[in-house]
């Protein structure tokens, strides 16, 4: 069997069991996105954004099922604290939650009076609010979602207070993508894929310090770059490390930036979430499958 461990520094041991293998729990999609585990109710549900459809695994039998189709061609997901699912709407150009009956409620759609790009990927904060980027991809082509203009003119990632309102916080980059907060939620960390647009644009994820008032974000600085294809979604674990996709698997760095080690997936990752009863499960939407590790960390709430 061919080793999926990348070893590069000694700390990472301690976050990997060699003994455990990569699964594939269901292959067939054109690009999967956007995991998400309900606790509730032992499952993951994911985006096939091309094929403009939700996938639902469920983890008391591993069955895979259509969870929703049509789906505004979906990307990124979120769970809130009441359990409802939060999304990224590429032809919805909106950010959207499921409501506990069933129903649809769009958050946010535009910004300062223009609509939005195509949401990507997201992430409920503690206090309530939702923050969550704003590249063009699902308006680039009609591949995933539908081809337009952006109205905007750039690409943001944008805060949705509890009352609705929504403001711009990262202004910086050229194709935010995905995001995370830290354990103590002092850093928001923020994937830039801009590289897919301007090659001069390296791949990287930027660390901003959360101010005082818990609503904005102060100056970013470069916390890893990417030395295979791109960083896309990414998640924290309880201990600060930072788990992320890339070109040829996950990338695992430390809180002080040290890249520690890779699981390597012979195929590109686009996202990935932790689940399982205990949080110590990684979840890998793979381009065309999902696969599934058990890591020695538990993912941060």
């Amino acid at each position: 069997m061919a080793a999926i461990y990348d070893i590069r520094d000694p700390r990472f041991e301690a976050l990997i069991h060699r003994s455990a293998r990569l699964e594939t729990l269901w292959t067939g999609g054109r690009w999967c996105e956007g995991p998400a585990y309900f606790p509730a109710g032992k499952y993951l549900i994911w985006s096939d954004i091309p094929n403009d459809r939700l996938m639902r695994w469920d983890e008391t039998d591993g069955s895979v099922s259509v969870f929703q189709q049509p789906c505004l061609h979906q990307n990124g997901h979120a769970v809130d604290a009441q359990g409802r699912l939060v999304a990224c709407e590429h032809r919805g150009r909106a950010v959207s939650r499921i409501e506990h009956d069933g129903s649809r409620r769009v958050l946010a759609d535009r910004a300062g009076g223009q609509r939005l790009n195509s949401p990507n990927d997201v992430v409920v904060k503690s206090d309530g609010s939702i923050w969550f980027s704003d590249p063009t991809y699902g308006i680039d082509s009609d591949y995933e979602g539908d081809r337009a203009e952006s109205e905007i003119g750039a690409s943001h990632v944008y805060r949705i207070a509890p009352d609705g309102t929504a403001t711009s916080v990262v202004t910086d980059l050229l194709k935010p993508n995905g995001l995370a907060f830290s354990p103590d939620e002092t850093l928001l960390y923020v994937a830039d894929t801009g590289w897919t647009h301007h090659r001069s644009c390296r791949p990287k994820i930027r660390a901003y310090p959360v101010q005082a008032d818990g609503m904005s974000v102060g100056t970013g600085r470069d916390f890893a770059f990417c030395d295979t294809g791109l960083f896309d979604g990414f998640r924290v674990d309880t201990q600060g490390n930072l788990w992320s996709s890339a070109g040829d698997g996950v990338h695992c760095y430390a809180p002080d930036g040290t890249l520690l080690g890779k699981i390597l997936v012979e195929e590109v990752v686009a996202n990935l979430t932790f689940g399982g009863p205990k949080r110590n499960r990684l979840f890998l939407c793979a381009t065309s499958s999902l696969r599934a590790i058990y890591v020695n960390a538990t993912g941060s709430a």
